[in-house]
């Protein structure tokens, strides 16, 4: 049974990460789905001539291995191509009134939508409307809202396309709005923030060789196993040719303890596995910049009693006689300045040394120690193995990144590979872990709210437009906007904002207030069946699926994690005959809704693919050089990054190291209430993002149920509770004297630090106020959610 079960059980797993369970997964997710002969199609996956992936994402390499699928990428693959459809008799039977009862799991099972639709009030009820009608009255509606463009938010969900994004935002931009937030604004918006100031670049700069080449891989705040399981091959190959890896997380996930290759022979009949981290450090929730700081402190403390310094060139000169003596000498030289920090690198590169120096050196131990969990050994034993390793890399995902203090995080990350040079050349880098597959891409061709991050002269010149230069709505602000009730129109290219955003019962009040709602999907979901005045379902086409146009069939594009852009080709006969494809719907809306333009061919750009990349290519013509040559080469082609090449395009021209205003990376005040403890939420084995794929956390060793509070043993006889106490979780925020409450959830004791305790995403995300989110990127806070946890009210945990 894939679903909620009345008898959840809670049986721990032995097995390692990958290996035997990871095929079952597989085939029982392809059964299930009834397309067991969709395996041929995964033959496809991630392969240079095939598709994508539409789950993480990880990169697509130039010689994949025979199957460069991953578990989870197998369940979305089935996820999309399940022969069960949604059409019209189902809206028959079932009201949105009953829809709203569904939980996520079973509205998405459902099936794939396979007709454009409206709602009728009269009915309560989805209804068959042809393409042309719904362009019409959506192209009307927010025409009628154009006098105040901002009244409307253009939304977009991680995985659309590099073509259908480029598409949408000028679609935005002519309307004369920047709200263009996207998934990214409640994921990696921290990201987008805090490396831009500290290395002038917003994404990461490592590459798959990378890999090949780096001594240490420190790896945060992020579960490989659940959410980039691909990854592990790169990650057990650096460890079989003698690297080392630190893990950084609340939990001991087990992809970070071990992993047996599936596609190994050898490894799958004799059993053997990896051990993946050489160690694991369980840090407090929201205690990674206090850690990352702990490290710093030391290294610098190292670097102090070595007497270390950069090298003296002109003394140098003065003291050899030709150029062979002075290169012996400067090598030497070298060595000596990087005996612990690098300090030619941070000499030649960077600024706000000196100033970092002194913070580290005056955090107390002690207090680095109570707010990170970790003890001072711990973060000096890493400190040496850092200044060991001649090449190291940082990967990182939202365990650092959702915190009120995320920004801050990343930048002390920053530093830390900052101070011996680990940016910039091989084997070395920063790496924000991405989690939708092309979340990253969307940012780079304009899906922004920020003007100053768009070349708005440039589309002006190309479209002969006035583009709007004030900044729109993030997802937080936008969602702020709408409870205030200034919002009048959602338009959504994919996703599912009311179930992933926080406050989630505020947000769904305010979503049913408002005038229109669009939403461009493959599949059934809560922002569907909770719904504006007017209200269309537009099916389209997944990224599987055979895209069909006037030119023939069509490629698209996307940006992976590694910065590295690839084609994808669909395979897949499509759901119904009467989908279209993303690029079609925008377009279609845009002609519905704007005037005439000339030079936006709108049709001709549905019917050829190639001319969107043509014209992303006249916007960016640096980053894109060659776009349609390129993006066919076998693992695409790299974004150009000047930090790669250790130049640096920020203010100052170099690298900086930022100082942190805090050790606490979560609401000040809340760390040390004796009855609080600190909430993450996270992901299940059998999820992706808001999907629910099913109800068996494998690797947690729950099934059955999502409805779990994971708290420490000594928390649960603290508070006078017990294993499977049906509890509720609190929220101890005085920010608006709302309450903030779930209820019916489980306690399950587990191997989490003390004063901390997780639960799922989504379901906790009732939990989150709007206002708790880091204090620049606005992302909001799903980690260290300062929470209460008391014996429920009721005599049973909820099924659910």
């Amino acid at each position: 049974m894939a679903g909620p079960s009345k008898t959840p059980r809670i049986e721990e797993y032995e097995g390692p990460a990958g290996g035997y369970g990871s095929l079952r997964a597989v085939g029982g997710i392809l059964l299930r789905e009834e397309i067991p002969g969709r395996i041929a199609t995964l033959q496809h996956q991630n392969k240079p001539d095939g598709y994508m992936c539409v789950s993480c994402s990880w990169a697509k390499p130039p010689e994949p291995l025979p199957f460069e699928y991953c578990e989870n990428g197998a369940k979305a693959t089935a996820w999309e191509t399940t022969r069960r459809r949604v059409e019209p008799d189902f809206f028959q039977k079932h009201s949105l009134a009953e829809l709203e009862g569904w939980l996520d799991y079973h509205l998405e099972e459902a099936g794939r939508l396979t007709e454009p639709m409206r709602w009728d009030p009269a009915t309560d009820r989805y209804l068959p409307v042809s393409w042309e009608s719904a362009f019409e009255e959506i192209g009307r509606e927010l025409g009628a809202l154009r006098a105040d463009p901002d009244q409307v938010i253009f939304y977009t969900s991680g995985r659309a396309s590099l073509e259908a994004s480029y598409m949408f935002q000028l679609l935005a931009r002519l309307y004369g709005t920047n709200n263009l937030p996207d998934s990214s604004n409640m994921c990696h918006e921290s990201t987008s923030v805090a490396l831009p100031e500290s290395i002038g670049a917003p994404v990461g700069t490592i590459t798959l060789q990378d890999f090949d080449q780096t001594d240490l891989i420190l790896y945060l705040g992020h579960n490989i196993a659940t959410t980039a399981p691909r990854m592990l091959h790169q990650f057990q190959h650096a460890k079989q040719r003698g690297a080392t890896i630190i893990s950084v997380n609340p939990l001991r996930e087990r992809g970070l303890e071990r992993f047996t290759d599936p596609q190994s022979p050898r490894e799958m009949l004799t059993g053997s596995e990896t051990q993946i981290s050489d160690a694991i450090l369980q840090v407090r929730v929201g205690g990674d910049l206090a850690a990352l700081t702990g490290i710093c402190k030391a290294l610098i403390a190292m670097d102090d009693a070595a007497g270390a310094g950069p090298t003296d060139k002109a003394a140098l000169r003065e003291d050899t006689e030709n150029d062979a003596a002075y290169g012996v000498k400067a090598a030497a030289a070298r060595a000596t300045s990087r005996r612990v920090l690098d300090h030619d690198f941070i000499a030649a590169h960077t600024t706000g040394f000196d100033a970092l120096a002194d913070h580290c050196r005056s955090a107390e131990w002690a207090e680095i120690e109570h707010v990170s969990g970790l003890s001072r050994s711990q973060l000096e034993e890493v400190a040496a193995t850092y200044a060991r390793a001649d090449r190291c890399m940082a990967l990182y995902g939202m365990g650092l990144t959702q915190h009120v203090g995320g920004v801050e995080t990343v930048q002390m990350l920053a530093n830390l590979l900052l101070l011996r040079g680990n940016i910039g050349k091989p084997g070395t880098g920063i790496c924000p872990v991405r989690g939708h597959s092309n979340v990253q891409g969307q940012r780079t061709v304009g899906i922004t709210e920020k003007p100053d991050l768009v070349p708005l002269d440039r589309l002006e010149e190309l479209y002969g437009f006035k583009a709007p230069r004030h900044e729109g709505y993030s997802t937080v602000a936008g969602l702020e906007a709408m409870l205030a009730g200034k919002l009048r129109a959602f338009v959504a290219l994919g996703g599912n904002v009311v179930r992933a955003a926080p406050d989630q019962p505020r947000v769904e009040a305010a979503w049913r207030k408002l005038r229109l709602t669009v939403a461009i999907a493959t599949k059934l979901n809560r922002s569907h069946v909770v719904h504006g005045e007017i209200a269309y379902l537009l099916p389209c086409l997944g990224r599987l699926e055979i895209d069909e146009q006037a030119s023939g069939p069509q490629m698209v594009s996307i940006e992976s994690s590694v910065a590295q852009f690839h084609g994808s080709w669909g395979q897949v006969k499509p759901a119904s005959d009467s989908l279209r494809s993303e690029p079609a719907i925008i377009a279609g809306i845009a002609q519905a809704t704007l005037p005439p333009n000339p030079r936006i061919p709108w049709q001709d750009w549905v019917g050829d693919y190639g001319l969107v990349r043509d014209a992303i290519e006249r916007t960016w013509p640096t980053t894109f050089t060659r776009f349609n040559e390129r993006i066919r080469h076998p693992g695409g082609f790299p974004r150009p990054l000047a930090a790669r090449e250790r130049s640096w395009s920020t203010h100052t021209g170099k690298a900086n190291f930022l100082l942190p205003t805090r050790l606490f990376a979560g609401a000040p005040d809340t760390l040390d209430l004796p009855d609080v403890l600190q909430l993450t939420t996270f992901r299940s084995n059998d999820q992706f993002n808001t999907t629910i794929y099913g109800y068996h956390d494998r690797f947690r060793g729950v099934r059955g149920t999502r409805l779990v509070v994971f708290m420490n043993q000594a928390d649960i006889a603290r508070l006078g509770l017990e294993a499977d106490a049906a509890v509720d979780i609190e929220t101890a925020l005085d920010t608006d004297g709302a309450v903030r409450r779930v209820e019916g959830f489980r306690v399950l004791p587990y191997d989490i630090p003390p004063g901390c305790c997780g639960a799922y995403f989504p379901e906790a995300n009732p939990l989150v106020p709007l206002s708790h989110r880091d204090t620049r990127a606005h992302t909001p806070a799903y980690k260290a959610i300062p929470v209460r946890v008391t014996r429920s009210r009721a005599a049973q945990p909820r099924i659910g």
